[in-house]
């Protein structure tokens, strides 16, 4: 008790500005108290030596929102509102790498004033707000799970950013817009979590405008990925497992789908070994990989400040403050950081692979 009260003691204090945060996964906003290890198990299962990549894409939504209902306000406790890596320099902040990192994504897109970009898999709405501010274009997230646009409404009415910013509950399979409605269309981080690349890809060509362009910042393998390997197996069952995804893909699997849509794909690196978006000495793993930071918001990323969550967790579940089922969220939570940064480590993983492709203009009748 002693451990967790430790635990406790010192988590509080590193979250300051964030104790709403602490409530929200101590009432579970997101979904009934009694429900929660109801959840979790279930979610386990969708990962354990009885199931398969196959039957996680069978039911991928499940799966995604399962782990967004989980899983949302821990991010926003530890991440804040961008659920996404960047490459960082070493002379700037881990807030200003995720900045940056999607104002890079809307000057690719080439956004401005007067158009309209589908943000796809829109989390709690912090790209799009920040993006829509940077590029004043108008910006639409889509996301399907009913906690997270409720959230991304809140926080964007609270910023007073409802006139650039809007959010609609859907499947990002069947995206409930009319054909070629936008003038952009950006996923960030959120394509790993489809059943089928390229029925996802087919379905954002259709919403987008002749002409126009796709950006996607990717979670894949990479080439180097030894699939006999089982350190290299057991990194991306973590990786999986504690991110909701049916399974990750390789680079040239992720150009295919896109091509097979019909796209033309214009760049595609790994943004990760560019020394131009980041420095070597400050990869996009190390606020996961770094065990301590005198930071607040630094050692709430940290190893070390991953397992104070987990015993404030434990400690909230003991008492009884904090449903049953709590601990085993950030225990599966902490395990997917470890695959993280074991693939970062080993660089057979990234989750800044850059890829802007083009939906070409309409054939004109001879």
């Amino acid at each position: 008790v002693s451990t967790q009260s430790t635990g406790l003691l010192c988590f509080v204090m590193t979250t300051q500005g964030d104790l709403r945060r602490v409530s929200a996964i101590i009432s579970t906003e997101s979904v009934a108290k009694e429900e929660v290890n109801k959840f979790i198990s279930s979610y386990n299962e969708m990962f354990g030596e009885k199931s398969s990549a196959d039957k996680r894409k069978e039911n991928y939504a499940e799966v995604v929102n399962t782990y967004y209902d989980l899983a949302t306000s821990f991010y926003e406790l530890a991440w804040g509102e961008s659920f996404h890596f960047a490459p960082r320099f070493s002379w700037e902040s881990f807030e200003t790498s995720i900045v940056r990192h999607e104002h890079y994504l809307a000057h690719k897109l080439e956004l401005k004033r007067g158009m309209t970009a589908l943000d796809v898999g829109c989390g709690v709405g912090g790209p799009a707000r920040n993006i829509s501010v940077f590029s004043e274009a108008r910006i639409v997230g889509l996301n399907n799970n009913a906690y997270q646009v409720d959230r991304a409404k809140k926080l964007t009415k609270l910023r007073g950013l409802e006139r650039l910013c809007t959010f609609v509950k859907g499947d990002f399979m069947s995206i409930p817009a009319d054909d070629e409605t936008f003038d952009a269309v950006y996923c960030i981080e959120s394509s790993c979590h489809a059943p089928s690349k390229t029925d996802l890809f087919k379905e954002l060509y259709r919403v987008l405008k002749p002409g126009r362009l796709l950006a996607i910042y990717e979670w894949v393998i990479k080439e180097n990925f030894d699939f006999e390997n089982p350190v290299h197996k057991t990194l991306k069952h973590n990786i999986e497992h504690g991110n909701g995804l049916p399974n990750l893909e390789q680079p040239d699997q992720v150009l295919e789908a896109l091509r097979n849509a019909g796209f033309v794909v214009e760049e595609n690196s790994d943004l990760a070994e560019d020394i131009t978006k980041g420095s070597p000495e400050t990869p996009w793993h190390e606020p996961l990989s770094k065990n301590f930071e005198l930071s607040i918001n630094g050692l709430k990323r940290s190893s070390w400040g991953r397992y104070l969550c987990n015993r404030f967790a434990a400690t909230l579940e003991t008492l009884k403050i904090a449903p049953q089922g709590t601990t085993a969220i950030s225990t599966m939570l902490m395990k997917g950081a470890e695959g993280l940064v074991a693939g970062g480590k080993s660089k057979v993983f990234t989750p800044v692979y850059f890829l802007l492709a083009r939906k070409p203009e309409h054939k004109t009748s001879e």
